[in-house]
């Protein structure tokens, strides 16, 4: 059995994919906890990446949104004690502009933008005077270790060219199983529509006309994520349309949408990294979930790798932070 107080980064994940993928990049499996806060829910997979033991915990199944991953970090965090920083990892839908090129299989990585601390919650169903959608924004920002250990990470990035390509088709291995859902699809498979075609049940991708797609020009390698740093918008239902999309991208500069993190930024201070797994349009589909999930998980243990050990002891812990009791 392992001892909850080794434990100082919290990792959570909201669907089964996400899960799979930060099970997959630990280094080390460790034992269930020795001991749980009777007032904590949650089920964990414990484990190492690089020097740093992890907790990783997944919401319940048939739960999604803001509230939910708010009542899983709180009662991680009642269990182990000692987490200092935390990571919200997973799947989300990119808001592409000529500004962002942002494609399937990229990540992108909350961060500061527009006076923003890197998370934008939206709500359309809530309606403010001028006919404008009801929006906050959070000024918190990531431990100050995780933000030291991102400005490492992008400058070797920028040096050597990511790895997490390779680092993907490590964690996978030889599990024939995995690979399918998990591995990086063709890239003939990423099409973005253009915002004025919905989506016809009744039409295949072949019954689409040239024109109902974005012209986008080829990249230079079409087999590794490329890395967006700004806002990630959260919210309580799944985005899908194309117009709102685009307008929280030129008004915000939005680069993806997601449902969990918005739940996070007061109750368990952490960096938020999506994998882009479709266009937050009505075209959406599984497809690129798998690869998504992997792209993200790939680079959070890139991060954590990089986060000296010192540095993590340094840091208050979350429980201390937030006055948060057993």
């Amino acid at each position: 059995m392992s001892d909850p107080s080794i434990y100082t980064i919290g990792w959570i994940c909201a669907i089964v994919p996400e899960f799979v993928a930060a099970r997959l990049f630990l280094d080390e499996v460790h034992e269930e906890p020795r001991e749980q806060s009777k007032n904590d829910n949650n089920a964990y997979k414990l484990g190492r990446m690089g020097k740093h033991n992890v907790v990783i915990a997944v919401l319940p199944d048939g739960e999604y949104g803001i509230s939910s991953a708010a009542v899983v970090a709180r009662d991680m965090i009642r269990t182990f004690e000692n987490i200092r920083v935390g990571l919200m990892v997973g799947i989300g839908g990119g808001a592409p502009s000529l500004k962002n090129d942002i494609r399937l299989g990229d990540i992108v990585v909350s961060s500061p933008s527009g006076g923003y601390g890197g998370v934008l919650q939206y709500d359309f169903g809530k309606s403010i005077e001028g006919g404008n959608s009801e929006m906050t924004g959070f000024l918190n920002q990531p431990p100050i270790a995780l933000r030291t250990a991102l400005k490492v990470l992008v400058a070797d990035f920028e040096i050597e060219g990511n790895s997490l390509e390779s680092d993907i088709q490590t964690a996978l291995g030889n599990r024939l199983h995995l690979k399918e859902k998990y591995g990086r699809p063709n890239p003939g498979a990423d099409k973005l529509f253009r915002s004025d075609i919905s989506y016809d049940a009744n039409k295949t991708m072949a019954d689409y006309a040239v024109g109902d797609f974005v012209e986008r020009p080829k990249r230079f390698t079409e087999s590794a994520p490329v890395i967006h740093h700004g806002l990630i918008a959260s919210a309580n239902q799944v985005m899908k349309d194309a117009r709102k999309r685009d307008m929280l991208a030129k008004d915000k500069n939005v680069l993806c949408f997601e449902m969990e993190a918005a739940g996070l930024m007061n109750q368990f201070p952490c960096l938020v990294v999506r994998g882009i797994c479709d266009y937050s349009d009505s075209h959406k589909n599984k497809q690129w979930q798998g690869y998504a999930a992997m792209a993200a998980a790939a680079f959070a243990k890139a991060l954590v790798c990089r986060i000296p050990y010192q540095s993590l002891a340094n840091e208050q812990t979350i429980a201390e932070a937030l006055s948060i009791r057993k």
